[in-house]
């Protein structure tokens, strides 16, 4: 007669558990890397170019400031610093935003580790986060919000290790550091920061709140963070405006509180779902996850008050990595008698993580360029799904992710003929003027590689405001702009038109401006560039 016998599994030394958990992280992690890389080389070869805002992250690396009109310094520190290690090619710049994706992943996977997960929870909670439309679109370009989940992460991973009694003044350290750049990065970490606090306070944990190791930690994330409120200062703080502005045009589509919810579910695909559902309830009931119910506290305190400050809903993509991290640790604390789970398999759930996988494969075109324009077309019609547009305003035939990679050339091509037929006397002082910094960026960044002497674009949107007019002179200039010729007549007594901006696949708002070379201004008001601030 035979007995069955239930799995075992021979308990491992802390330091080996702590080393394989590191290594299987750092694996997720270099995949991730390759896998991101792999997606960039394919759409630049496929015929996606710069999206608009690298333009202007770039222009903003060659003018490193400790703050901007609408971003934080960091992100301009990225451009600068992928421009000087990887070349300005489409796939150099965005190495660090890759690389940032792959921090991600391994912090996912040690999270799940610190939250009491072995390879099967750190397995399916970093299999989730890197299928996750979400982080893969925004992982793929150079972009502020890659790095913001390394940031947020990173700060509360030190809390976690503060907790479990590693050593304190080690990650305090390392919080106020994370914390600190991630202020620098993008304001909105100050309301992951604070969330978090409260959901300390509202437990026993919030012991951990008050050492002096604590203070250090506060203390160092403010100091590291200050020059941009000096910056802000000194500049009457137009980061304030830029936001007023948007609210009171209302550039960003509000959603109701339901909508705001049901986007979190699309951003990650809903499928991914029973994973994250999965970490915010084990997080909260505090049974398979010790001492953590905090952290299901701060999110839902986040919630509502991303959705009140009429944030877009992929602005708490970065808090999901530990919500995946608490999933994999209750799905696997769930299964915890199973055999694939007892022996510590990586893939320990394979019809769940099959299943998963070929699911969120197939909404990869809605995350990143992978497929030629019209094909993409036709593939959004037989699917049903079109990404949610964020912004308002006359949509165009692809989502503004993708539409807004297309026409750059055809605008530099025509403002280098204008100044092409100019005198080289009307060269020295020619005003380029432009409606928006995504065109200004292009004409410095495309126009200045094919034409060095180009003068710098201007533009009175955000930061391009801020640099000022280089010394032109507008009695001679080229005007990428949607005025009228009657209209642009009443100023310029020479009024040549070079071309329109009419890339079928670009924004509909791209496909209506001029491109003018204008001469002779004609007697009226003197040009103030104080008028033309454009903070929005």
């Amino acid at each position: 007669m035979s007995t069955a016998k239930a799995p075992t599994s021979t308990a491992l030394p802390p330091d080996l558990v702590l080393y394989s958990a590191l290594r299987l992280a750092a694996s997720f992690a270099f995949l991730r890397l390759l896998f991101q890389f792999a997606l960039t080389l394919w759409s630049s070869h496929i015929g996606y170019g710069y999206f608009r805002d690298e333009f202007y992250y770039i222009a903003c690396g060659r003018h490193l400031a400790w703050g901007y009109v609408d971003h934080g310094p960091i992100v301009a520190v990225q451009a600068r610093l992928g421009e000087l290690l990887f070349g300005d090619s489409v796939f150099g710049i965005r190495v660090l935003s890759a690389t940032a994706g792959a921090v991600m992943i391994f912090l996912t996977g040690m999270l799940a580790w610190a939250f009491g997960g072995k390879r099967s929870a750190q397995g399916l909670a970093m299999l989730a986060v890197f299928l996750a439309p979400g982080f893969i679109g925004i992982d793929g370009f150079l972009s502020m919000n890659s790095c913001e989940a390394m940031f947020w992460m990173t700060s509360l991973l030190a809390i976690v290790l503060a907790l479990k009694g590693y050593n304190p003044r080690l990650w305090w350290i390392v919080f106020g550091v994370s914390s600190g750049i991630g202020l620098l990065n993008k304001p909105s970490m100050t309301f992951f920061l604070i969330t978090l606090g409260i959901g300390l306070l509202c437990t026993p944990q919030r012991r951990v709140l008050f050492t002096r190791w604590t203070a250090l930690g506060i203390a160092l994330a403010i100091l590291i963070a200050a020059p941009n409120v000096v910056w802000q200062i000194h500049n009457h703080w137009p980061t304030l405006e830029f936001l007023r502005n948007g609210q009171k045009h209302g550039k960003n589509i509000v959603l109701p509180f339901p909508g705001f919810l049901l986007g979190q579910f699309l951003q990650l695909h809903p499928l991914n779902a029973i994973v994250w559902v999965a970490g915010l309830v084990a997080l909260l009931r505090a049974r398979s996850i010790q001492n953590m119910r905090w952290l299901g506290i701060a999110f839902l305190l986040f919630l509502p008050l991303m959705w009140k400050l009429h944030a877009k809903d992929y602005y708490l993509e970065p808090f999901y990595p530990a919500l995946f991290a608490a999933g994999g640790v209750a799905w696997e604390h769930s299964h915890r008698t199973r055999r694939r789970v007892a022996e510590g398999r990586i893939f320990a759930l394979p019809i769940t993580e099959s299943i998963l996988t070929i699911v969120l494969l197939s909404s990869l075109p809605m995350a990143s360029p992978i497929l030629r324009p019209m094909t993409w077309v036709r593939y959004a019609d037989f699917t049903h799904f079109r990404p949610k547009e964020q912004e308002r305003g006359k949509q165009a035939i692809l989502p503004q992710f993708y539409a807004d990679r297309f026409g750059w050339d055809n605008e530099v091509n025509l403002v280098l003929n204008a100044y092409h037929s100019l005198t080289p006397e009307e060269q020295k002082h020619v005003c380029i003027f432009t409606s928006n910094y995504g065109e200004a960026g292009a004409i410095d960044f495309l126009g200045k590689q094919r034409e060095p002497s180009l003068p710098p674009a201007i533009s009175g949107q955000n930061n391009y405001w801020l640099w000022g007019m280089h010394g032109c002179s507008v009695e001679t200039s080229i005007a990428v702009i949607d005025d009228s010729p009657e209209d642009i007549g009443k100023k310029y007594s020479d009024v040549r038109i070079m071309g329109m901006l009419n890339d079928p696949l670009a924004m509909p708002f791209e496909q209506t401006h001029y491109v003018y070379l204008l001469r002779h201004r004609l007697p009226g008001p003197a040009f103030d560039w104080h008028d033309e601030r454009y903070y929005y």
